[in-house]
């Protein structure tokens, strides 16, 4: 049976059914996108090749354009006090090269910080925690 993500009280629909569908709404419209994900669709989506530049950093996953061999995107470990965060462990972020004009706004926003060791003018950095829902870190390739 299919049940609108509306208002569920007058469905019959128990407490903890509604508590499920309302837990699925959230998933739904949170839905974050994993590492995995991520990478499969910057190959799939656009002419890209990857690159791990750094010795020192294995898996540290640069994205080029393969027409200019520019970089769009940097996949990488930083630990969270270097992102203005509590503790040391370390964060997978991922930076992206972004409009200008976003930046400042997207700042605001939990899950987005300065650019890690790029132009804060032109690139910005995204956790892949969780905090940032993946049709927004999609938006930021395009």
């Amino acid at each position: 049976m299919w049940i609108p993500f509306g208002n569920v009280k007058d469905t019959g629909v128990s407490s903890s059914s509604t508590k499920a569908l309302s837990t699925s709404k959230d998933q739904i419209l949170h839905s974050v996108i994993s590492l995995t994900e991520l990478e499969s669709f910057i190959m799939e989506t656009y002419n890209a090749e990857t690159d791990y530049p750094w010795l020192k950093y294995p898996n540290y996953e640069v994205f080029r354009h393969c027409n200019n061999r520019k970089w769009f995107a940097l996949i990488m470990d930083v630990p969270k006090n270097k992102l203005g965060l509590q503790g040391e462990e370390m964060l997978k972020v991922v930076d992206f090269k972004c409009d200008p004009i976003l930046i400042g706004t997207l700042r605001e926003e939990p899950g987005f910080f300065p650019a890690y060791h790029m132009s804060k003018d032109s690139w910005i950095t995204v956790a892949l925690d969780g905090s940032v829902s993946d049709d927004k870190t999609k938006m930021l390739l395009d």
